[in-house]
């Protein structure tokens, strides 16, 4: 049985820099060995922070900041959703994308809300 995961792409100071070819070259590599396996579903990059924005609500008040956000020491460039039997080959999976080399990878299993009486969502 798989689960579903959500992959969150992290700029990472700590990373080794790619030219673009070998970016492009990983993320296609990458990419095609996901779909061929089907691990692959929904994922894309995100624009930088000059064009986001942060939200929150504090004593009815609706706080709309516009980034870039300086407590932020990384930036969350991409996500991805894919399925595998475990975590372990989730991770074995991502550790071919560029952002593993490049920046910094999270996986997070998807999870139903506790409310949903769910162990967690396939």
């Amino acid at each position: 049985m798989t689960s579903t995961y959500l992959v969150i792409h992290m700029t990472d100071r700590t990373g080794t820099a790619l030219d673009q070819a070998e970016d492009r070259r990983m993320l296609d590599t990458w990419a095609e060995q996901g779909t061929n396996a089907g691990m692959l579903e929904l994922g894309g990059p995100v624009a930088g922070p000059e064009r986001a924005k942060s939200v929150a609500v504090r004593d009815g008040e609706v706080l709309v900041t516009d980034g870039p956000f300086p407590e932020f020491k990384e930036w969350f460039a991409g996500y991805d959703l894919i399925e595998a039997e475990s975590i372990e080959e989730a991770a074995a999976y991502m550790s071919g994308h560029p952002l593993a080399v490049a920046g910094r990878i999270y996986l997070l299993p998807v999870v139903a809300l506790p409310w949903d009486g769910q162990q967690g969502v396939s």
